[in-house]
């Protein structure tokens, strides 16, 4: 029991020394004034400033009592001394030299000092009053190259100073309340800026700071405006056709940009997005091929200068159209008279020149054959090439001057029963030696009708005198 607290004795003890351990003595509230310690004294050129930092030095201790001393700054000429005022313990009387860098530029600080014993202070120093150096000057000269696309060019004269190290270049709009930082040029004799991404025809404002190696920014320079440049002038009276067989024209004012190099067309199905790049050009007209029929698009033109920007063109929209195709004709009739079809239809379209006429022949399950009869100036066809036992069916389509076609008619069909004997069957049957002898059948139509293959006796047509 008795080692047991024996043990916590040490650890407690040994945990309070190296808790006290590198921690630097504070003055004591009610602590002893012994009036025989030494006074510190600075010495004749004991206070040295810049801009961020005081240095002080003093004369040495030779008091052997002495452990170290107590250092005081203050912020105003006030005769009121406080426990606020302490800043720092120089914990070995031979030391003679304090560096603070806890100042700002162009203040004013009032030191003092006292020594201490390990049970007593001496009485209050006399106060020194030490002033930071006033922040120095910016740049002399600074120039700002507007006019620029979505740029602006800073560049500044060399600082003099030679212990600036790198320059803060700030920025600010019509819209900002205040500078911002917006990038840092290391090297005093770099002296040039390039400000990127930037609005178009826009002001901006520049300013610059020098930066010193300590880190010390001086005044701010002389403020440079300038305004980017402008995008060039948007595209006016934009035309397109209608009209146009497998085309669209488009035509547009040209545009009074001085450094104008060409045009973008823009081109798509829906109006207000999905535009597509389709050519540039120099002239203020274009042709955009289509081979589609009554194709719509819509266009967007935009004007591109020599620094490449790009007017503006997302607003204006325009809605050109190849040629329609013609409409197609009204059949009116459709007639299977004497082995021959008619079929007679109107013209729907004054566009028209004339037609085309599909036949399509269903000749069995698997076999089919289409015709095609072009450049029909009236307004009536007859086919009289059919076969028996066949079905066939027509369109008609209307073509314009373009060579246009409509889209067909509506479809006819017919179903061909077994035709009646006629010349043609019988010639079918045997080849004549001669077409002329063809003359001495005489077979009225009328005839044919009453004819019936089955009673026919071929046996008894002498065909070689036929």
């Amino acid at each position: 029991m008795k080692l047991s607290i024996l043990s916590s004795s040490l650890i407690v003890s040994l945990i309070l020394i190296l808790s006290g351990c590198g921690a630097k003595p504070k003055p004591k509230d009610g602590a002893v004034v012994d009036s025989t310690l030494p006074e510190i004294i600075l010495t004749q050129n004991g206070t040295q400033s810049t801009m961020n930092s005081i240095a002080l030095e003093w004369k040495p201790v030779v008091d052997k009592r002495v452990r170290g001393i107590y250092i005081y700054k203050k912020t105003d000429d006030s005769d009121k001394d406080t426990k606020n005022d302490f800043l720092e313990t120089v914990d070995n009387r031979f030391s003679t030299h304090f560096l603070d860098d806890d100042v700002n530029p162009n203040s004013k600080y009032i030191y003092y000092f006292k020594t201490y014993t390990d049970a007593a202070e001496s009485p209050k120093s006399k106060d020194y009053t030490v002033s930071t150096r006033k922040i120095f000057d910016s740049v002399s000269w600074l120039y700002a190259k507007g006019d620029m696309p979505r740029s602006a060019k800073i560049i500044w004269r060399p600082h003099k100073n030679k212990a600036v190290d790198a320059y803060i270049i700030q920025r600010k709009t019509l819209e900002d309340e205040s500078f911002k930082d917006i990038a840092k040029v290391h090297g005093r004799l770099n002296v040039e800026y390039i400000d990127t991404k930037l609005k178009d025809k826009f002001i901006y404002m520049y300013q610059i700071r020098a930066l010193t190696f300590d880190s010390i920014r001086s005044l701010p320079s002389d403020i440079v405006k300038i305004s980017t440049k402008a995008l060039p002038m948007e595209i006016k009276n934009i035309t397109v056709t209608t009209n146009l067989a497998k085309k669209i024209k488009l035509n547009w004012d040209k545009t009074s940009s001085p450094d104008f190099l060409y045009y973008n067309i823009y081109r798509s199905q829906n109006v207000d997005s999905g535009y597509e790049l389709i050519a540039r050009v120099n002239n203020n007209t274009y042709i955009d091929s289509i081979e589609k029929d009554g194709e719509k698009y819509f266009y967007r033109i935009s004007a591109i200068d020599k620094d490449t920007l790009q007017s503006n063109h997302e607003v204006n929209s325009v809605l050109g159209m190849t040629l329609v195709k013609p409409t197609p004709p009204t059949l009116l009739e459709a007639k299977l008279i004497d082995n021959k079809i008619v079929l007679k239809w109107e013209n729907a379209d004054i566009r028209t020149k004339k037609y085309i006429v599909i036949k399509k022949h269903k000749k069995s399950l698997f076999d089919f054959q289409e015709d095609q009869f072009n450049d029909i100036q009236s307004t009536n066809f007859v086919d009289a090439d059919i076969l028996p036992n066949s079905s066939y069916s027509y369109y008609v389509f209307s073509v314009d001057e373009n060579g246009i076609f409509s889209e067909p008619s509506i479809e006819i069909k017919f179903e061909t029963k077994e035709l009646k004997s006629s010349m043609f069957e019988l010639r079918k049957i045997k080849p004549l030696a001669e077409e002329t002898k063809i003359e001495k059948i005489q077979i009225e139509k009328t005839k044919i009708e009453e004819i019936k293959i089955e009673e026919i006796d071929f046996e008894e047509i002498d065909f070689e005198e036929i």
